[in-house]
């Protein structure tokens, strides 16, 4: 019989332990290596948010045109240099307002420095529609459409939520067009190395003698060049009269050809541990071909330590094809990309009197924080039996 409050909770206490503490060790013992990552990498809270803002940018990047008011080719001289604007829901007389609106920007010309200068035009409000009628797209190259999540009536300009470039075109509208490409370049940049890698360093490794000392005095040549010059030499070998496709995947195929150094060598080490392990050598007395004791015995046993270092290579990517386009040697107009929507911010002038043309560079931070955040977490999520 409980005699006290205090015996009736621990009573229950030790109830719910009994109950649920074999279970969950149960579950950890029969689990695979995968679900193992999967519930440890859900402990990693920084990784799990890293890893919704890089959903929310790609489902961006995915629909940009569907998202953006407007259509960023396009050219408003009466908004050059317009600042950011500012939704609102409560107007200048306090009154709150249930739609969200903007106040529009007035063009002033400085009679004495002709400086133009935009003021805020209190006494109208922009009321911020949403599935709008705009500038006509083609979605995802299927069908024609004009429909945009959000903007003003009738797609009428004059919502820059984050202002406009020297030809008067949407910044907002560009840095979602432009993410296609920026974020892109980093996936198919990747899977590229990740095949030279787990070729080259696989068999680096898993043969060794000869095959593995010209492939590590090639990794060496290679990684001894500075990179930066390196991607220019290559880059200057693209000619300047190939179209913008032809360019992008020329510029993919500049930075896997540098990038796949590093994953080799990781490669290559592990099959140097593997290769006289007993289950290889079980797969070769059992008549197992070379290729299969290579791409389905031994990389599948380390399979989520490339995940992890994939996704630790991705900014590498992104931050290459930035540069490589600031420079001006990489992707040019009329392609957007966030590096050549910093190229506009090369002049500190400029810089000076619109400092939100370096807000592409920020998107480009953000992405290459929550990269190497997830990766972080699978890094540690790959080792599910370590504290």
């Amino acid at each position: 019989m409980v005699s006290s409050e205090a015996d009736k909770t621990e009573l229950r206490e030790l109830s719910a332990a009994d109950e649920f503490v074999p279970i969950h060790e149960d579950k950890i013992f029969v689990a695979s290596q995968w679900q193992l990552m999967r519930w440890r990498f859900r402990k990693h809270g920084l990784a799990m948010v890293s890893l919704a803002v890089l959903a929310l940018f790609y489902l961006g990047a995915l629909l940009a045109d569907f998202i953006a008011p407007y259509d960023g080719s396009l050219h408003d001289r009466n908004y050059v240099f317009a600042p950011p604007q500012r939704l609102r829901w409560v107007d200048s007389d306090g009154n709150f307002q249930l739609r969200p609106f903007v106040y529009p920007v007035v063009q002033t010309l400085n009679p004495r420095t002709f400086a133009v200068t935009y003021t805020l035009d209190t006494s109208k409000k922009l009321p911020v529609l949403f599935w709008v009628h705009g500038d006509p797209y083609r979605f995802w190259g299927l069908f024609d459409t004009d429909v945009h999540l959000f903007g003003l009536e009738g797609g009428q300009r004059g919502l820059y939520l984050l202002g406009t470039d020297r030809l008067g075109r949407d910044l907002f509208s560009r840095i979602l067009v432009g993410a296609r490409i920026s974020l892109s370049i980093g996936l198919v940049g990747v899977f590229i190395s990740l095949f030279l890698g787990i070729i080259i360093g696989g068999f680096s490794g898993y043969y060794g003698g000869l095959v593995d000392s010209v492939v590590q005095r090639v990794i060496v040549v290679i990684r001894s060049v500075p990179t930066l010059p390196l991607w220019m030499a290559l880059s200057a070998a693209v000619p300047p009269g190939w179209p913008p496709t032809r360019v992008y995947f020329g510029i993919v195929v500049i930075l896997s050809f540098i990038g796949w150094t590093g994953l080799a060598r990781v490669v290559r080490g592990r099959f140097l541990a593997l290769r006289e392990e007993d289950f290889v050598m079980a797969a070769r007395l059992a008549g197992a071909s070379e290729w299969r004791i290579i791409l389905i015995h031994m990389v599948p046993s380390f399979m989520s330590y490339l995940i992890a270092s994939l996704t630790l290579s991705i900014p590498g990517m992104i931050l290459g094809e930035t540069s490589l386009s600031f420079l001006g040697i990489g992707l040019r107009p009329p392609v957007v990309s966030w590096g050549v929507l910093l190229k506009e911010a090369q002049n500190v002038a400029t810089v000076a009197n619109a400092p939100w043309l370096l807000c592409p560079g920020a998107f480009v931070v953000v992405i290459v924080l929550a990269f190497n955040f997830v990766g972080d977490g699978l890094r540690d999520a790959a080792d599910p039996y370590s504290r």
